[in-house]
């Protein structure tokens, strides 16, 4: 059976298919031996134990030093999207969705927030940043909530992920695979068929670890993921569940998805976020593998220095046979008489002297240092150091914001996959929200306020008909804005400090809302439409109560003149007089008492 058979299979998913879908995948792994190789050795980078690779016997009894350059690279790129964890903002594109989009921008951190997506973005990251690639699966989890189900966010592990070589997207790749490894006791307690299916041809790369991990009792399940074009050509996602050859679930199977798929919007559940692409996969490179070479270079000085350290620190001796010297005696410091049979000279006995370590050498160290402070962007200003004399806060923040443009380009990559996470977010809602539920939502103010919401608001509504004509149905689409949803201290205390900057140049004095306004527009902070707003408020507020206080000196200049000067009660007599009444019951019949 060829690829497309196993796009199209004629029969139900069985025996054969899983075969032939096996072969597949051996072929795939071979295709991407290469990245699992480097995947097992940059986590060796990540934990300072890439000593582990040099075998070599000259290298034993000296000092391994691992500095920790690259890993604080790493650590500090990681603070740095954790600092920017992202928030989706909904908009329609059409009118008609405005509620719905501004129902989703409330409920969407709420599914967020139930899937621990602040884990899930986290551990993701970390895979990002040390292996060039971090993926997240988003899953329907018909057992979540007691049996309601719910939208399940997890790491995948991209070791264990396997697509058809030379593809740039896995939307392009007509199977994709997920394995897992899982305890076969527990299996066969699942699934009683797989009982007596032992011995797996399967096998799959691990990491290395310092502990020994038994892999005997465990089996190697696998979610076979292919795209199968229904009667009107529009692919239709398929999903096949197997282990030792034999058939778990298959949607295929299953007479309610056999002809819908398993998820409507017909994609893999698998969104790669890639840091730096490579051409002909969607799999990218990270910063170890830019950063290793200058790492080594590094800990391979330092362990030259600390060897040469501690030669220069320890007494060594050149002693010949004939010296007639108590070898044991010499080699004990402790002791204070060392005896010697014969006389010595210096041709039989003399000290041995190491050279200390030069300029140079510390000196060369240092640039090795540098430069990779220079290739991960990790320079002193990013993590608050100074150098140079640079000791004002305007010019320390600017160089902190020059140096971060590499952060932020890495949130912007992540960015992307999270609004490609909330579109699969939103097409499950679509299909699997039948039942209404209720999300709490936190205000800005502290309040809880409740929204209902199902996935009946998201699914093709009726388009009326026109003369008699049905329109069809339109289905609601929604673009997604992301921000950053957390600010990192410095970000709110530079946010502060401009605050009271505008505050003491008299931004927000009402007289001045023409000049201020006109500053405003010139600039870009996070926050300036509000300050903008609040700006022209008090701008309006001036220009009312200038008005009133005009037509307040017009009805004092028409009081009447009279020679005698009036008291103060007098004179507010006078005005209350002259001012206009409201035209009220209560008036009229007043009026009506006096003629």
């Amino acid at each position: 059976m060829n690829q497309e058979e196993i796009l199209r299979p004629a029969e139900p998913v069985g025996a054969e298919q899983v075969a032939e879908a096996t072969q597949l995948l051996q072929k795939y792994k071979a295709g991407k031996a290469a990245l699992d190789r480097r995947l097992i050795d940059n986590e060796l980078w990540f934990r300072m134990g890439h000593w582990k690779q040099y075998k070599n016997r000259m290298m034993e009894g000296k000092p391994q030093p691992s500095s920790g350059w690259l890993f604080n690279s790493i650590a500090s790129k990681h603070a740095d999207a954790m600092d920017s964890y992202p928030e989706p903002c909904v908009l329609p594109r059409a009118a008609d969705d405005e509620a719905t989009a501004r129902t989703l921008s409330s409920v969407l951190p709420v599914v967020l927030e139930q899937a621990d997506y602040e884990q899930v973005y986290s551990d993701t990251w970390w895979r990002k940043l040390k292996q060039g690639t971090g993926v997240k699966g988003i899953f329907w989890d018909p057992t979540a909530r007691g049996g309601v189900g719910d939208i399940a966010i997890r790491p995948m592990n991209l070791l264990m992920l396997y697509w058809e070589p030379g593809v740039m997207d896995i939307q392009d790749s007509p199977n994709f695979f997920s394995l897992s490894l899982e305890d076969t006791k527990q299996l066969e307690e699942r699934w009683p068929a797989l009982k007596g299916h032992g011995g797996s041809t399967l096998d799959v790369p691990r990491y290395i670890h310092d502990d020994s991990i038994d892999t005997s009792g465990k089996s190697v399940v696998v979610d076979w993921y292919y795209k199968r074009p229904d009667e009107t050509g529009r692919p239709r996602l398929h999903y096949c569940k197997f282990c030792n050859g034999v058939v778990l679930y298959a949607s295929q199977n299953d007479p309610a998805l056999a002809g819908r798929g398993l998820y409507d919007h017909g994609k893999y559940p698998f969104v790669f976020d890639v840091l730096y692409q490579e051409e002909d996969s969607p799999a990218g490179f990270g910063f170890i593998d830019v950063m290793k070479d200058c790492q080594t270079s590094i800990d391979k000085l330092n362990q030259a220095m600390d060897e040469n350290v501690l030669l220069a620190s320890k007494q060594r001796y050149i002693l010949s046979d004939t010296a007639g010297v108590n070898e044991e005696e010499l080699a004990d410091f402790g002791r204070d008489i060392v005896h010697v049979a014969g006389r010595l000279s210096e041709d039989t006995f003399h000290q041995m002297q190491t050279a200390g370590l030069q300029g140079n050498s510390l000196s060369y160290l240092n640039s090795r240092i540098d430069e990779l402070k220079e290739i991960s962007g990790n320079r002193d200003m990013s993590q608050g150091g100074t150098s140079g004399g640079v000791t004002a806060a305007s010019a320390i923040a600017a160089l902190q914001e020059a140096g971060s443009k590499l952060s932020r380009d890495m949130l912007k990559s992540a960015y992307r996959a999270f609004a490609k996470e909330c579109y699969l977010i939103i097409d499950l809602m679509r299909q699997f929200y039948d039942e209404e539920r209720v999300f709490r939502i936190v205000g800005e103010n502290g309040q809880n306020r409740f929204v209902r919401f199902s996935g009946q608001t998201l699914r093709p509504q009726p388009g009326g008909n026109v003369g008699g004509v049905e329109l069809g149905s339109r289905e609601p689409v929604f673009d997604i804005v992301i921000s950053a949803a957390k600010k990192s201290t410095y970000s709110r205390l530079s946010q502060n400090e401009m605050a009271k900057e505008c505050y003491q140049l008299g931004f927000f004095n009402p007289a001045n809302a023409d000049a201020a306004l006109a500053a405003l527009e010139m600039m870009d902070f996070e926050g300036v439409e509000k300050v903008r707003d609040r700006v022209r408020a008090n701008g309006t507020l001036a220009q009312q109560l200038a008005a009133a206080q005009a037509q307040l000196a017009a009805f004092t200049a028409q009081l009447p003149q009279t020679n005698q000067p009036q008291t103060a009660s007098g004179g507010r007599k006078a005005l209350a007089a002259a001012l206009p009444r409201p035209d009220t019951a209560a008036n009229r019949g007043m009026n009506l008492n006096r003629k």
